[in-house]
């Protein structure tokens, strides 16, 4: 009786602890604004996720352009997200799952519900949101930050760092902000 309770205190402190990956309900939202630009080499853009080491997770957009063999006509366009996703190892359905046209512009959200490109869940932890845009030839933005997946917290404005001197479409993609929606 007592090895009893004693694997019952360890089994809930374990479940306490996070010992056991229990599944998370709620959804993290990726929001921006997206301003269309005219020109060549520009409007191709991806939003992704990977976990704290820098692991490929899940595509939740990229724009059809790059993601159906542009990225090899033009490979200046969205290349951290090429290269991270593996997108040259995916089949034809895993690209169709997250690719579209490119979107009009306004306001865009992407949600992220937990899991990975599998439909597997994760266990709560740290993961890392990444959104990168091609914003003219070889000017590009990039905005990640580390998120707590199932802890709800304040909205986080992530920062824009730019590759590239070309200033004039720096506004194609503005206001990215993470949040976790229980």
């Amino acid at each position: 009786m007592k090895k009893f309770f004693v694997a019952l205190v360890l089994l809930g402190a374990l479940i306490r602890t996070g010992g056991f990956a229990q599944p998370v309900s709620g959804a993290l939202e990726i929001s921006l604004v997206y301003t269309r630009q005219g020109g060549f080499g520009s409007n191709q853009f991806a939003v992704w996720i990977t976990d704290a080491r820098g692991n490929y997770v899940k595509t939740l957009y990229a724009t059809r352009f790059t993601a159906s063999g542009g990225y090899s006509k033009r490979p200046q366009s969205i290349p951290t997200w090429v290269e991270q996703s593996g997108l040259a190892r995916m089949s034809r359905a895993q690209v169709d799952a997250f690719t579209g046209a490119t979107p009009p512009a306004g306001a865009l959200v992407y949600r992220w519900d937990g899991t990975d490109h599998t439909g597997a869940a994760l266990p709560r932890g740290e993961y890392r949101v990444y959104v990168e845009g091609s914003l003219r030839n070889e000017t590009r933005v990039l905005y990640s930050a580390s998120v707590q997946w199932g802890s709800p917290a304040r909205p986080v404005e992530l920062q824009p760092r730019y590759f590239g001197n070309d200033t004039r479409a720096r506004n194609m993609i503005s206001a990215v902000k993470v949040s976790f929606i229980p």
